[in-house]
């Protein structure tokens, strides 16, 4: 029955978007009904004598974090990431990013249930070149990300995939609760209010869940500043280019404009990477690689709003159902205002502000968690 329902929504996303989209869903639906086939429960893997060991422990140690996700975090509790899949690829997908050439805005993809999105996904590297190679010969930028995990949104009980294995417990866990945040909730046509979202709910959810094992909290370590100060200076080229493009110059002139900013983009992080970086040269080959404008574009997605949400958890006293619901309500909301609600808990600079702003992103929350306070 899930098969069919898959492919009924493929033909009916399809039917309603054009032959391109006939195309590509089926290959979605595909791709996708394979990975299905193939999964496995985790408790049965686990109980096999025949399971390799690290796999077993692995496994159980993701199962019992998708536990701690349902029952402390409030997070659905269904059957994903209670199946495993064993891929026979490095990626679960691979994702396709594009930019007109004197934008750094993206292409968007609009589709009936998840909305608008700025990339396209595909189960196979070969569809997504196919894909890009169309979207350059329309005259935009592009760029091929492959992804370990992916998610539905809830439609179907996604597995733990293979690819996923290649993180450390920590990033594994984690981003079983960034997976389930999206499926507890989803703002259509807005990819930095959800993926910041479940980026909060990711790493709060970690701290939770090392302390509940007794681990110690992880801080920032000289890779994760690195990995920050690397990611703000890919921000600080895109509003450099934002500018520039913006300011008029004729085709030629931009284009040599546009490769002079990315030249001073390597320079600048040359500087970082032989002064304060100790040399490390694991982005050199990202760094030296063409680039354009799609190659900015997945940067910042993640933690546009996240010290957003991190006040809206101060706010709502770290109690999570209140927190979820709050989210829930802002998620809800009409772009404009939620994104305003957003920048007032950012800019909030002592607790009384941040509650006031916390106030007004979910009054309905708010106002029911103070008259339950009040009954008690």
């Amino acid at each position: 029955m899930r098969a069919l329902r898959w492919l009924v929504l493929a033909w009916a996303f399809a039917s309603s978007t054009g032959c391109l989209s006939l195309r590509y869903y089926s290959h979605v639906a595909r791709g996708h009904l394979g990975v299905l086939g193939d999964r496995e429960r985790i408790s049965h893997l686990v109980d096999d004598p025949a399971t390799d060991p690290r796999l077993r422990e692995r496994l159980r140690g993701a199962l019992a974090a998708r536990e701690f996700a349902s029952a402390r975090l409030g997070l659905p509790r269904n059957r994903s990431y209670t199946t495993y899949v064993a891929l026979d690829r490095a990626y679960a997908t691979w994702n396709v990013f594009a930019a007109p050439e004197f934008s750094v805005e993206p292409v968007t993809h609009c589709m009936p249930f998840a909305g608008c999105v700025p990339y396209l996904g595909f189960f196979d590297r070969a569809h997504a070149e196919r894909a890009a190679t169309r979207l350059a010969q329309a005259g935009n930028d592009t760029a091929i990300v492959g992804s370990a995990a992916y998610s539905t949104l809830g439609w179907f009980a996604d597995p733990v995939l293979s690819s996923m294995l290649r993180w450390d417990d920590d990033e594994l866990d984690g981003v079983i609760f960034h997976e389930l945040a999206h499926q507890q909730l989803y703002a259509k046509d807005d990819a930095t209010f959800n993926e910041s979202w479940a980026t909060f709910v990711q790493e709060q959810g970690l701290r939770e869940w090392r302390a509940a094992r007794g681990l110690a909290s992880v801080g920032v370590d000289g890779v994760g500043l690195r990995q920050r100060e690397f990611v703000q200076l890919v921000m600080d080229l895109r509003e450099e280019l934002r500018e520039l493009y913006a300011g008029g110059l004729d085709a030629s002139a931009m284009r040599a404009a546009k490769r002079l900013a990315i030249d001073g983009f390597r320079a600048r992080y040359r500087g970082l990477r032989d002064t304060r970086w100790d040399g490390d040269a694991s982005r050199d080959a990202w760094v030296d690689a063409p680039l354009g404008n799609a190659d900015l574009l997945p940067f910042g997605i993640y933690d546009r709003w996240k010290d957003a949400f991190a006040r809206l958890f101060d706010a709502t006293g770290a109690r999570w159902p209140l927190f979820l619901a709050c989210a829930g309500e802002l998620a809800r909301s009409v772009p404009t205002r939620r994104h305003g609600n957003l920048q007032a808990l950012e800019a909030a600079v002592d607790d009384a502000a941040m509650h006031r702003a916390a106030a007004a992103a979910c009054p309905r929350s708010m106002a029911l968690s103070a008259g339950l306070r009040v009954a008690e």
